[in-house]
This record gives C-alpha cells, structure tokens and sequence, in this order.
C-alpha cells in the first residue's frame, strides 16, 4: 500500500488540496481522485498546496493539467501553493505556470 499523499481541507468556498511526498506513477491515482472530489464541490477557488512535495513526474503533472482544466470548465480559480524551488523548476519547464497562477 503506498503512503497518503493528498489530504483535503475546506474553508467556506475555497478548498485546499495539500499533496506530500513524491507525485509519480505509484500515487498519481490519489491526486486525481482528491482533485476530481474538490472540483466536485463546486468551490469558488482550488487551491493545491505543494510546498510538502519532493518530486512530481510527468504523470503528476499530466494530473495537475487535468485538474486544472477541469476546474477552469466549472469556472473555478484554480491556484498552485508554495511549491519548493525544485518541484517550482520543474513545474517551469513543464509550461504549467505559464496558465496557473502560483502562490507564494
């Protein structure tokens, strides 16, 4: 059994999605599933907190592109959180923050 990886919290119409560890093809399913039950609730904005992430592939960041299209059609503000400067280089050259807003 892999290790928890998402963890999901709720505050009025915003939710967060912390995600932990490394986001690869082992735990890439939970990501989807957690990001699939925030959409779902319809939230004002999404917020995925990244900043406990130590490595994310090609499939973890196939899965934040998903989510953030999903999001986008339901007309929710979907944001990336605190990513650390590894995971931040990565997400660089993947092009993904060049269409999802990071917070600091």
């Amino acid at each position: 059994m892999t290790e928890e990886v998402t963890s999901l919290d709720a505050d009025g119409d915003i939710i967060t999605v912390a995600l932990r560890g490394e986001i690869d093809v082992l735990t890439v399913e939970q990501v989807r599933l957690a990001l699939g039950e925030a959409v779902a609730r319809r939230p004002r904005q999404l917020v995925v907190d990244m900043a406990d992430v130590a490595f994310i592939d090609s499939t973890g960041l196939g899965a934040l592109v998903s989510g953030f299209q999903r999001a986008r059609d339901q007309e929710i503000d979907f944001r990336l959180a605190r990513p650390s400067h590894n995971v931040r280089q990565i997400l660089m050259l993947s092009g993904l923050l060049e269409v999802v807003p990071v917070l600091p």
